[in-house]
């Protein structure tokens, strides 16, 4: 699910700057440092839902994913969803982008050994089965990447080095 938002927002934020104009998406790296400040407020909500709520991961749920070995696990996940919710509004400020994108591509590092626990322990969000390692280990990567590559920081030119050189030098 995650990645399908992550998709479909990074899409419509495209479409909006080539459609509409909207000079803030007329680039796919800024479309998808969006993307994925939308795809964060989604995941991060979780971190904050009262257990009695059922109809999607919840605070208990994200609870269970925390590794054993990992000391104050309910604070850890609020925690966690805090860092998410700073790192997507840091992704939408362009000052901030670069910084966002890099601490966020290590968030989605330290978080591996939680989703790597709850597949491998069978624990459950919202009742339904933890995504299988096949899957999210391959969709772990490509968030660091996309948070990385939005982020200026791979993938050819950044943002900063593309404006400085269509400038025309001063002599």
């Amino acid at each position: 699910m995650t990645l399908i938002v992550l998709v479909v927002a990074t899409l419509c934020f495209r479409l909006s700057g080539a459609l509409l104009g909207l000079a803030r998406f007329t680039t796919w790296r800024a479309s998808a440092a969006h993307g994925l400040a939308v795809m964060l407020v989604m995941t991060a909500s979780a971190h904050f839902v009262p257990s009695d709520v059922t109809v999607m991961p919840n605070h208990a749920d994200m609870v269970a994913m925390v590794p054993p070995f990992v000391p104050f696990p309910a604070f850890v996940v609020y925690l966690t969803g805090v860092l998410e919710l700073a790192g997507a509004v840091g992704l939408v400020l362009p000052a901030t982008r670069r910084a966002a994108g890099i601490c966020l591509a290590f968030l989605f590092v330290l978080m591996l050994p939680a989703n790597i626990h709850a597949a491998l322990a069978g624990v459950t969000l919202a009742g339904e089965a933890a995504t299988p390692l096949w899957q999210r280990i391959p969709e772990q990567v490509l968030y660091i990447g996309i948070a990385l590559w939005a982020a200026g920081v791979t993938g050819g030119r950044s943002a900063r080095t593309a404006s400085a050189s269509s400038t025309p030098p001063v002599l």
